[in-house]
């Protein structure tokens, strides 16, 4: 079933601290850019958009269920960064906030309707996470940017 809504908003990945899962290491050290900005710049310029659209094609969400995460804001919640340890792309994924079942919009809801939301933002995530994969490895044609030691400076490897 398709999911026929406008695009949200990409998430603004600025002024966001350590990733949820990250921690600090001894092999970090001085390894601290985790590129959002880099990474904004190009769900902007259509990775956001193409992710979602390819997710749109199979989620099982339905629209009044999509209204609600995009009126909690979930949407704007996911992350995306460069894991300077592994030295590759991650993500993560929003959560139901923990107080769903107080909140009016949410009261319907039962756990089952929660680990299906959850479930599905991880697979917008993943789809996501795909695309901007992709416009790295080709070196985004759609732009000027490429993810090359010769644009961003030797990352101590």
């Amino acid at each position: 079933m398709a999911l026929d809504v406008a695009v949200p908003e990409p998430p603004d990945l600025s002024n966001r601290g350590k990733p949820r899962d990250f921690e600090w290491g001894e092999e970090t050290i001085g390894k601290e850019d985790f590129y959002r900005e880099d990474l904004e710049d190009l769900l902007d310029e259509g990775a956001w958009k193409e992710g979602f659209n390819e997710w749109a094609e199979y989620t099982d969400m339905d629209e009044s269920t999509f209204r609600v995460l995009d009126d909690l804001g979930l949407f704007q919640t996911f992350d995306f960064y460069w894991d300077p340890t592994d030295d590759r792309l991650r993500y993560d994924a929003p959560s139901m906030p923990d107080n769903w079942q107080e909140r009016a919009a949410t009261e319907s809801f039962d756990s089952s309707t929660v680990g299906m939301i959850e479930s599905e933002l991880q697979d917008l995530g993943r789809a996501v996470y795909e695309t901007l994969e992709d416009y790295l490895e080709r070196g985004d044609l759609t732009s000027d940017f490429t993810w090359e030691d010769e644009t961003y400076g030797d990352r101590g490897e």
